[in-house]
C-alpha cells in the first residue's frame, strides 16, 4: 500500500464554473479521496456563503489541524473568496487575487498540515499562484491548455520563472502542452493526461437520423463556421443537430429554413454538456485555434460520440491523427462540410469509429489520472530526507550540555573580510559561543588557524570553505581538511566535499541578491545536502530566508544558521541552541533538534562596519587596525587565564 498524503488542489476559476481545470481538480480528488489520502479543494468563488463557512473552518483549525478535512474522507471545498472577471468568457485569463483571497489561501495553507499541493494554471496573478508563494509543502503544477497565458506572461517573465520556481514537479496535458511551455519555460513537464466521465449511451434508434452536437458554451467563435457548413449538405441527408449555447440563442437565420427545423439550440441551464454528447452520435469541435478545448473532446470520447475536429495540435493528439475521428484544417469550411456528408454517408466508417470510440474509453476513467497523480506524488515525496535520524546518537547526545553555534563567519583569509583569527575567536568566546565553523571564501587557512588556537579561548572550531562554484552559486563544506578549489559545477564541488567525509551545507540558498543555487540544482542535489541555512541575518529581504525555511521544511532537511559574519561586530546575531557534540556524525544529529536563536541587529550597521575595515580604510590603516585588535584579543585571553 502506499503511503496516503494530506493533499491540497487549488484552482484558479470559480469553483461554480464547470471549467476544464475545475472538472481536473475535483475528479482527481474524489478518487484520490476514495483510495484513502486526504484532500481540499482551494477555489476562488461567487458564494459568501462557502467563503464564511471555509473562513470559520480554517479558524477553527488553528486548535485543531485535521478539523480543516472532511471527517467522512471525502474532499472538502474551500472558497478563498470572489474573483471578479474582465471578460464575460470563462475561459478569460483569470484577474489578480485581492487581498482577502491572498489573505485566506496564505491561511488555510498555513493551518493545513499537508504533504502536497497540486496547483493548476499556476500563471500569476491567481489564487493558484498565490497558493505556490505561501505553500510549506511539496508543489506540483500542472498545465492544461495555457496557450493565451503563456503569451501574456512575457511581460513579467522573471516574475512569472521566479514562482514556477516553488514546484517540485510539473505535469502537462497534452504533448502540445508540454511542448509550449518546454519552449518559454524549460524545464522537465510528465505528461499527465486529463480523464473524463464515462456516460452512458442510450440505445440508438436503428433507423433515426444521424445526431450531430455542437458546444458554443465550449467553443466560441466557430458557430458560424458549423452552420455554414451545414449549409453545404446535401438534402437528401438525414441528421439533427443540438447546440449548446450560453443563452439558448444562435444565428440560425443563416440557415434555409427546412434546415432551421432540423437545429435545436438549448441554453446551458437546460442541458448538460454531457447529457447532449451522450446522445450525440457525432461531436463537430471547429475552434479556429485561439480558443481551443480540448476537454471537450475527451468528454465526447467518454461519451461514446465520434469527434469531428479541426486539426489543432492537441485535438489531432487526442483523436490520435484521425484514429478516433475526422480532422479538417482550422477555417475550412469546405473540408468540414465533406467531412460531415462522408460521415452521414458512410455508414461503415461511422461505426468503425464508433467502436475505436468505445475501446478507448476505459483509458479515459478518471481513476486512471488518479492512479497517475498518486504515483506522481510518491516520487516527489521519496525525495524528502528520513524524518528521524539515528536513536542511538540521539540517546547518546541527551547527555551533553547545551551550547551556542555560529555556523558562517570568516576571518581575514577571505578576501572580503578585515578581522583576524584571535579577533575572531575571542569575540565569538566574548559572545558566549561554545563551537564555530569559520568558513572563509575558497580558503581553508584561517579556519586550520583557528583550529589550533581554539583551545586557548574554551572554544570548538568546525573548519570549512565557503566555495564559489562555477554558476551555480555557493556550497559550504563542513568538517574538512583540504581546500576545495572553486570553479567547479555544484555536483563536483559536493563530490569534493563528501570525499573528505565532510558535510554539505548550503549558505543563503535563495538569496538572489547574490549568487545562489538555482532551484532546479538543488533539487537535482537533494540526496547530498546535509544541512541548509535557514536564516542569514545578512539577507536583506527576509522573505529569502522564509523560502529557505519552507524548502528545508519540506524537504526534511535539517536547518542551520549562521552570522555570515564578514566584521567581529555580527557574531551572536544568530546562533543555534545545540547539544554539544563529537564529529560530523553527533553533529549532524545535534543540528536536527536544535533551536535557532535570533538576536536583533542591525544589517546596515555590520554591512558599514564591513566596508569600513576592508574597503574605504587604506591599507596601511587596516594593517595597523588589525594589530590592534589582535593586541586586545591577546590581552583579553591572557585576563581569563
Amino acid at each position: 500500500m502506499s503511503e496516503r498524503f494530506a493533499i491540497a488542489q487549488v484552482t484558479p476559476y470559480p469553483w461554480e464554473d464547470a471549467h476544464p481545470v475545475n472538472a481536473f481538480a475535483a475528479s482527481v480528488a474524489r478518487e484520490l479521496s476514495a483510495r484513502g489520502h486526504r484532500l481540499l479543494i482551494l477555489a476562488p468563488t461567487r458564494s459568501p456563503d462557502l467563503v464564511r463557512e471555509s473562513r470559520k473552518a480554517i479558524r477553527a483549525a488553528r486548535e485543531d489541524p485535521g478539523s480543516l478535512f472532511d471527517p467522512g474522507g471525502a474532499p472538502r471545498v474551500l472558497g478563498v473568496g470572489e474573483l471578479l472577471q474582465l471578460a464575460p468568457s470563462r475561459r478569460a485569463v483569470a484577474p489578480a487575487p485581492p487581498v482577502d483571497v491572498a489573505r485566506t489561501v496564505e491561511e488555510a495553507l498555513s493551518v493545513a498540515p499537508l504533504d502536497l499541493v497540486h496547483v493548476h494554471e499556476p500563471f500569476a496573478p491567481s489564487a493558484a499562484s498565490v497558493a505556490l508563494r505561501y505553500s510549506h509543502a511539496l508543489n506540483v503544477g500542472s498545465f492544461h491548455a495555457p496557450t493565451d497565458r503563456v503569451l501574456s506572461t512575457q511581460v513579467a517573465r522573471r516574475l512569472v520563472e521566479r514562482v514556477f520556481g516553488r514546484l517540485d514537479a510539473r505535469t502537462a496535458a497534452f504533448e502540445a502542452t508540454r511542448e509550449l511551455m518546454s519552449r518559454w519555460f524549460p524545464a522537465d513537464y510528465r505528461l499527465l493526461r486529463p480523464g473524463a466521465g464515462l456516460v452512458a449511451r442510450p440505445p440508438r434508434p436503428p433507423d433515426g437520423p444521424v445526431r450531430i452536437a455542437f458546444c458554443d458554451t465550449e467553443e466560441r467563435g466557430a458557430l458560424r463556421l458549423f452552420l455554414r457548413a451545414l449549409r453545404r449538405l446535401p438534402a437528401e441527408l438525414r441528421w439533427e443537430v443540438t447546440i449548446v449555447t450560453p443563452t439558448g440563442h444562435a444565428p440560425t437565420g443563416l440557415l434555409r429554413a427546412a434546415l432551421r427545423e432540423r437545429v435545436h439550440v438549448l441554453a446551458e441551464t437546460e442541458a448538460t454538456v454531457e447529457e447532449v454528447l451522450g446522445r450525440a452520435d457525432v461531436l463537430v469541435a471547429a475552434s479556429l485555434g485561439y480558443a481551443p478545448a480540448p476537454g471537450l473532446l475527451l468528454r465526447a470520447l467518454g461519451a461514446g460520440a465520434v469527434p469531428l475536429a479541426a486539426r489543432l495540435d492537441a485535438y489531432e493528439e487526442i483523436l490520435r491523427g484521425g484514429e478516433l475521428g475526422l480532422l479538417f484544417e482550422p477555417g475550412d469550411v469546405l473540408v468540414l462540410a465533406a467531412q460531415l456528408e462522408r460521415l452521414l454517408r458512410d455508414v461503415p466508417l461511422r461505426e468503425r469509429l464508433a467502436e475505436q470510440v468505445a475501446a478507448s474509453r476505459p483509458a479515459l476513467a478518471w481513476s486512471r489520472v488518479a492512479v497517475d497523480c498518486e504515483a506522481l506524488y510518491a516520487e516527489v515525496a521519496a525525495r524528502r530526507h528520513p524524518a528521524e535520524g539515528s536513536p542511538a546518537v540521539r540517546a547518546r547526545l541527551a547527555e551533553r550540555p547545551l551550547i551556542d553555534v555560529d555556523l558562517h563567519m570568516h576571518t581575514d583569509h577571505s578576501p572580503d573580510c578585515a578581522t583576524p583569527v584571535e579577533v575572531l575567536l575571542a569575540t565569538a568566546a566574548a559572545q558566549g559561543l561554545g563551537a564555530i565553523a569559520v568558513t572563509d571564501h575558497n580558503e581553508i587557512a584561517g579556519a586550520l588557524e583557528a583550529r589550533e588556537k581554539a583551545a586557548e579561548f574554551g572554544m570548538k572550531v568546525i573548519v570549512g570553505e565557503e566555495v564559489k562554484t562555477a554558476a551555480q552559486g555557493e556550497v559550504i563544506g563542513l568538517f574538512i581538511e583540504e581546500k576545495i578549489p572553486r570553479g567547479m559545477t555544484l555536483a563536483e564541488t559536493i563530490a569534493a566535499i563528501k570525499a573528505q567525509g565532510g558535510l554539505v551545507y548550503v549558505p543563503h540558498p535563495f538569496d538572489r541578491m547574490h549568487a545562489v543555487p538555482d532551484y532546479e540544482h538543488l533539487l537535482d542535489a537533494l540526496d547530498d545536502l546535509d544541512a541548509l541555512e535557514v536564516f542569514n541575518p545578512r539577507i536583506a529581504i527576509p522573505s529569502f530566508n522564509d523560502e529557505a525555511v519552507r524548502f528545508a521544511a519540506k524537504y526534511r532537511i535539517v536547518a542551520g544558521a549562521g552570522s555570515d559574519s564578514h566584521v567581529a561586530q555580527g557574531l551572536g546575531s544568530v546562533r543555534i541552541k545545540m547539544r554539544d557534540f563529537d564529529g560530523p556524525e553527533e553533529f549532524l544529529e545535534s543540528l536536527r533538534a536544535a533551536d535557532i536563536v535570533r538576536t536583533p541587529s542591525s544589517l546596515l550597521y555590520v554591512q558599514a562596519l564591513k566596508f569600513l575595515q576592508t574597503k574605504a580604510t587604506p591599507a596601511g590603516a587596516r594593517r595597523a587596525a588589525r594589530e590592534r585588535r589582535v593586541r586586545r584579543a591577546v590581552a583579553s585571553r591572557a585576563r581569563r587565564k
